[in-house]
């Protein structure tokens, strides 16, 4: 068995994780409430309200996840998975929005690492002060250690190694989102010529998570046009 050149690295935001978390606490706890101490028609709307809010809240923010291997990059959006060979990626793309743009002209959004516009501007702010400290004969070294905190959590993004340690990891002067893009941008560079490396996009619709959405609206919309 060939031994993968690079093992496969998952990239979350623990932003978006923390805060489906607490969401589902906040929205268990008022659903089972209503279900257990509700009168009336509650019960049965707290109960299609569950059935429809609960898998958006797991798909908008415990699902998106970006899996980089050695020859595929999947993306787990809220309600797709496309998994793309290297050899059909065209560009990574960092705007407002990160995104994956194919030979084709087809684009898709990374939902898993999202764009901090407060994480670019502390890092020009962080870069500017790097070059005024060299500019009055200081090395920068300082605001460069004090630069390293991460993005609200995004320090710690890949949950499994294989990538490599990239120069971009220690630079104070960028967002950690945009460093995972040059990260993406590098092992694309690298593996997209690979022969391994080709096939076929695919795309997937998660009807795990929409089916059980489309479900609640549904039994929601019958009940408060029945009531």
């Amino acid at each position: 068995m060939t031994t993968p050149l690079v093992k496969d690295r998952i990239y979350r935001s623990p932003q978006a994780l923390i805060g489906g978390v607490l969401l589902l606490v906040i929205v268990g706890w008022l659903g089972i409430d209503a279900l257990l101490r509700g009168h009336g028609h509650t019960p049965w709307l707290a109960l299609a309200a569950l059935i429809l809010v609960v898998p958006l809240i797991v798909a908008f923010t415990l699902r998106p996840a970006v899996f980089a291997g050695e020859d595929r990059l999947r993306v787990r959006n809220p309600f797709r998975v496309i998994t793309l060979p290297w050899g059909e990626i065209a560009a990574l793309r960092s705007g407002y929005s990160n995104e994956v743009v194919v030979k084709s002209g087809a684009k898709y959004q990374l939902w898993a690492i999202p764009v901090s516009l407060r994480g670019r501007k502390k890092a020009a702010r962080q870069r500017a002060k790097a070059e005024a400290d060299v500019r009055r004969g200081g090395t920068g070294a300082g605001t460069a250690r004090r630069g390293l905190g991460g993005f609200g959590g995004f320090g710690g993004f890949g949950s499994s190694g294989g990538l490599g340690g990239s120069e971009h990891t220690n630079e104070p002067t960028r967002a950690d989102t945009d460093k995972v893009m040059d990260d993406l941008r590098e092992l694309l560079e690298s593996r997209g010529p690979a022969e391994s490396a080709q096939g076929e996009i695919t795309v997937r619709w998660a009807y795990e998570v929409a089916a059980p959405a489309v479900a609640g609206a549904v039994l929601l919309g019958i009940l408060l046009a029945v009531w």
